[in-house]
């Protein structure tokens, strides 16, 4: 569940803190402080550890405090600032990748206040690719790149590429395209189709990987590289890794999806077997293990219902790697 500390400086304040927590019960963990004389140390400890930090008090004492902890846009926490009546929710940083804008109209609804967003997108009701990404869960490739994108929507519609069928209208700012100086493309591959594209990577992919015993994770991480880099799909799209149960206790294996942040499934040669689809067969993995592929029917079985098959086995020092696309599909609502 993700976290949000709440900050109020007077008795009036940590009443309206008290309402803001209520608001977020369910999808925040929530924290009240009331900081006195410690506001610096505070704010240093609580700006990394936390999803949101809203301030109830005054601009001036919010911009203090979070100014010599700013990093990114891509990855500081959304900072509201909400008055000590809950008049005016204001979205202070992170409005649109942190979250901050849509928190302050859930908030200042909650409250019966105002919300005060002010990033141009918004102000020109166009369409925001980095706060969409971000609600979603798609990797954006670029940050340059959606600077850029935000920039040149505000003049004029761009182009949107999807490797994925579009459920609803598109909203304002994008036609379909897959040519033009700037534009928007939805893929797992690495693809750019525009002069600069913005390329939003879901996360749909599933690995298949099998290994020779005793292989480590050194090796399976060039093979995956390589495995990827060839079949022109994205690593940000990878979601998860999955292999044969008698790979269980290799440690090279167990290392390699750690390191990379996956989650390793293991399926028992019966239910690779049960797999439909035609798949690459080996006679000699077919003796060994008890079914003919393990990479390809482990990323489809992986993959779920109407998965697509990506990436075909490819072997590099050991270790054989294939790739899984689930089904998915894009709506803007």
């Amino acid at each position: 569940m993700s976290r949000a500390a709440i900050l109020s400086f007077s008795e009036r304040g940590a009443e309206t803190a008290s309402r803001v927590a209520a608001a977020l019960s369910g999808d925040y963990e929530t924290e009240c402080h009331a900081p006195k004389g410690t506001l610096k140390t505070l704010t240093a400890a609580l700006f990394p550890a936390v999803d949101a930090l809203i301030f109830v008090g005054a601009c001036g004492i919010a911009v203090r405090a979070v100014a010599p902890h700013l990093v990114s846009k891509a990855s500081d926490p959304a900072v509201l600032v909400v008055d000590e009546k809950g008049q005016f929710v204001i979205s202070l940083l992170s409005g649109h990748i942190g979250g901050a804008n849509e928190l302050a109209r859930h908030v200042a609804a909650a409250l019966g206040g105002t919300p005060v967003i002010t990033t141009a997108t918004d102000v020109n009701r166009r369409f925001s690719a980095d706060a969409w990404a971000a609600r979603r869960g798609l990797v954006i490739e670029d940050m340059a790149a959606a600077k850029r994108f935000s920039a040149e929507i505000l003049k004029g519609d761009l182009p949107l590429m999807s490797d994925f069928p579009v459920n609803g209208k598109l909203p304002p700012g994008l036609v379909p395209g897959e040519t033009g100086a700037c534009g928007l493309a939805i893929s797992c591959r690495d693809v750019h189709p525009f002069g600069t594209t913005l390329l939003l990577i879901p996360r749909l992919i599933h690995l298949g990987v099998g290994c020779r015993r005793g292989v480590g994770a050194a090796a399976i991480e060039a093979a995956v590289r390589a495995a990827l880099e060839g079949g022109g799909l994205r690593r940000e799209a990878a979601v998860s890794v999955s292999s044969i149960d008698v790979k269980k206790d290799e440690a090279g294996l167990s290392a390699w999806a750690e390191a990379a942040g996956l989650p390793l499934n293991f399926y028992s040669a019966e239910e690779l077997n049960a797999v439909p689809g035609e798949f690459t067969g080996s006679d000699f993995v077919k003796k060994t293990v008890g079914v003919d592929n393990v990479c390809e029917r482990a990323a489809m079985l992986s993959a779920g219902e109407g998965a697509r098959l990506m990436m075909k086995k490819t072997s590099l020092d050991g270790v054989t790697v294939a790739a899984a696309r689930q089904e998915w599909s894009v709506s803007f609502e």
